[in-house]
């Protein structure tokens, strides 16, 4: 007696079909499952047994072992509880078992029979697809995120009974309410115009600039000077993301379960802050088990922004280093190893010393000059050298009048990001942040003296070759934002200015 079906495991935003084996055998009653399940996994067994002698069915006699295949693929999560009951309904006859064999089945079960949403539908319900099992049963709850895969049979389902009948089973389907999914975290919808920062004319070119090539900010000065306001807008000035992007980002938040269905495809790049207190793990992701996506890849084609920087942990400033090279995250445990895109814009808030009032010449400024070095000291060389743009934001008059708005300068970075397309398209780059050196130079030209200022900070040891080639792409973008086919000598010096927060290089 033989029932089967499949499930989905997830390793990271890639998923895996498994297949589900039930076999009952005519011994002493026990239930016994393995392939690798994690603890909540090895709790199904009391969660199917409830829940089918709660839909009216009676619960097979028998010593059942159930398999999940691969053996060797780790298993984790309440998610494959419907394919469990699914797949001993089949062994025990209850069901049709070509019915069952034809559907993969995602979902949790509660006590009283009712299928309640899990993380992570939309990457599972992709996978089955994509693997050539179209036919997917999920929870009530996940069917309009379901929904959202292309080329996808959902059947949407509120109760075990449901499923059952549907697979030919003689049951009495109840009338229950639908569990509903509720995210642990929803991003504001307010939308922030530029135009109510005041004054900061070099930090809003600084913004306009990163918005318009991807590339990473640091912005430096004391309280009250409207870095965090400027940091909020950058996410406004940014296009919308495209079909492929939407999808991958909006997989990320349903792994970590801070999507809202009922918003569909998270069409805005997202904008994450963490607090300063936040772990490594709250960050670039971790837990036990199967690694979750933490801010670095909730932030994926949108901005992480890390309010007063230097009192971060040192690991957690660490290990972003990684991510900014290589645009995942990478996390190794002892059930494998879990991958998470996390091509984000980082954006870096510090004031100049703990005080905040090393401003000028300092002279208000209490802090010990050991303690300002200590304090800045928390933003790596390594981090810093990975940081594009880095500018000084001086406190504001009360004559500063605002600037443009969002609306006029996201058009500027839209026409931008068009030439961007249109020159790196072809290779798959996006934007001039994501440009390989080699190329940058070898679309430059012939003229010598184009990059002689950027050469003499190298040589003078103020600037590494990993800072050379970055003020090369702000040099791009600079040149994108006028409307120019290629940099020119003035825009490498404003690229330079830009990285060295006006002090020179």
């Amino acid at each position: 007696m033989l029932g089967r079906t499949c499930a989905v495991a997830l390793l990271g935003l890639q998923g895996h079909v498994v297949e589900v084996e039930a076999h009952l055998a005519a011994s002493l009653p026990a239930f016994t499952l393995v392939g690798l399940p994690d603890a909540a996994l090895a709790e199904s067994r009391d969660r199917v047994r409830a829940a089918v002698t709660s839909s009216g069915m009676a619960w097979p006699n028998r010593r059942i072992t159930v398999n999940l295949s691969p053996a060797t693929l780790p298993k984790a999560g309440s998610g494959f509880d419907l394919a469990v009951a699914v797949a001993t309904l089949a062994g025990a006859g209850l069901v049709d078992a070509a019915s069952a064999a034809a559907w993969v089945h995602v979902g949790e079960l509660g006590l009283d029979g009712r299928v309640r949403p899990v993380r992570g539908v939309l990457p599972a319900v992709a996978a089955a697809v994509a693997a050539g099992r179209p036919r997917v049963v999920v929870p009530a709850g996940n069917a309009a995120e379901a929904a959202l895969v292309p080329g996808a049979e959902v059947l949407a389902a509120e109760h075990l009974a449901q499923v059952a009948a549907r697979h030919g089973a003689d049951v009495e389907v109840p009338d229950v309410d639908v569990v509903r999914a509720v995210p642990l975290a929803t991003a504001a919808a307010t939308a922030l115009d530029l135009a109510d920062v005041r004054g900061q004319e070099e930090a809003r070119v600084g913004v306009e600039v990163a918005a318009a090539g991807g590339h990473h900010l640091l912005l430096v000065g004391p309280p009250g000077t409207g870095k965090t306001m400027l940091a909020a807008r950058l996410p406004g000035l940014l296009p919308d993301l495209d079909d492929a992007d939407a999808v991958e980002v909006t997989a990320v938040h349903s792994v970590a379960g801070t999507f809202d269905p009922a918003r569909g495809l998270l069409r805005r790049p997202p904008f994450e802050d963490p607090h300063h207190t936040a772990t490594p793990a709250s960050v670039v992701g971790g837990g036990s088990g199967l690694a979750r996506p933490g801010a670095a890849s909730r932030a994926h084609r949108g901005v992480l922004f890390l309010d007063e920087a230097p009192e971060f942990a040192t690991g957690v400033l660490q290990t972003l280093r990684q991510p900014l090279e290589h645009g995942e995250v990478v996390l190794h445990r002892a059930g494998g190893a879990a991958r998470y895109p996390a091509r984000f814009q980082l954006v870096l808030a510090a004031n100049p010393c703990p005080c905040g009032r090393a401003v000028g010449k300092g002279l208000d400024c209490t802090c010990r000059p050991e303690q300002r070095r200590r304090y800045f000291g928390k933003l790596s060389g390594p981090l810093l050298d990975r940081v594009d743009l880095q500018l000084d934001v001086p406190p504001s008059r009360a004559s500063d009048r605002p600037g443009e708005g969002t609306a006029v300068v996201a058009a500027r970075v839209a026409a931008a990001r068009a030439a961007q397309h249109e020159r790196w398209g072809s290779a798959g780059w996006r934007a001039n942040a994501e440009v390989p050196a080699r190329a940058l130079h070898r679309t430059l030209g012939a003229d010598a003296r184009l990059l002689a200022d950027l050469h003499r900070s190298v040589d003078r040891g103020t600037l590494s070759l990993r800072g050379a080639d970055r003020v090369l792409r702000v040099a791009w973008t600079v040149a994108d934002l006028e409307g120019r086919a290629a940099p020119t000598r003035t825009d490498v010096a404003r690229a330079l200015a830009l990285r060295t927060r006006g002090h020179g290089a």
